[in-house]
């Protein structure tokens, strides 16, 4: 579970409510008709642009930024010295009986490439191809949240305009002006919050999940190639170590 997630759902949602709550005409935010305009739209706007498919997969990719977790840098680069160090100790065709037990399949995958002996050159480009497949999923992913927080804030203006030309009407009671000033507002309000509470963030979340995950599978596939060369584990394990900051350069029990 990703703490900074919820910790950034309580703390934005919560303060922006008390704010709320914590004056007077606090009932002023609640509109029905305004969220029916800006929810209705947004979504209508959104079935429009993309195909089915890829609005269902909205419930994965918000779960994915609340729930998923990518394994360590460091994790990853010692279960790869262990396989190198049995691979060098014991021939590349003795990891094939433990390939079951790895569960990154990405990593067993092109593990098994090696063991199958595959050309360097054909697995790099297997799973280079992969990796293109793989961020160009993230990347639909993410513009679609990127167009909720476009047209969330667009149906918005809409609502604030509705109600504007509505409040118009009723000129001749002046009693009625500031009510209708307020509601109509109300619908900028719901657009903003859709676009910078919800939309935005989850998009900036999936674009660094993206970032760790093809991070972490480039690192797989040097390390792949490093164990089918035959390199020297202590070598894999300097090559890979490039990949983590400075800082972070430590595996256990390698230094």
């Amino acid at each position: 579970m990703d703490f900074s997630t919820l910790i950034g759902l309580v703390v934005g949602w919560g303060l922006v409510v008390w704010a709320i709550a914590s004056q007077p005409g606090a009932g002023f935010f609640v509109d029905f008709a305004s969220l029916l305009i800006v929810l209705g739209g947004t979504a209508g706007s959104i079935f429009m642009n993309f195909p089915l498919a890829s609005v269902r997969s909205m419930n994965s990719t918000f779960l994915k930024v609340i729930f998923h977790r990518e394994p360590g840098l460091n994790d990853t680069i010692q279960t790869l010295v262990l396989i190198a160090e049995r691979a060098r100790r014991e021939g590349i065709l003795a990891i094939e009986e433990s390939l079951n037990s790895v569960e990154d399949e990405f990593l067993r995958d092109g593990l098994r490439l090696a063991v199958d002996g595959t050309e360097p050159e054909i697995i790099k480009s297997i799973l280079e191809i992969e990796l293109s497949m793989l961020e160009e999923r993230h990347q639909s992913g993410q513009y679609l949240w990127l167009q909720v927080a476009t047209y969330g804030p667009a149906f918005g203006m809409i609502g604030t305009l509705i109600g504007l030309i509505q409040m118009l009407q009723a000129l001749d009671d002046p009693s009625k002006i500031g009510i209708g000033m307020a509601t109509a507002l109300v619908t900028t309000f719901y657009g903003s919050i859709i676009a910078n509470l919800i939309a935005l963030p989850i998009a900036g979340k999936l674009a660094l999940r993206s970032k760790e995950e093809l991070s972490r599978k480039t690192l797989i596939v040097e390390g792949i190639l490093s164990i089918q060369n035959g390199d020297n584990p202590r070598l894999v394990a300097e090559k890979l170590r490039t990949f983590l900051p400075p800082s972070g350069r430590t595996i256990p029990g390698r230094d």
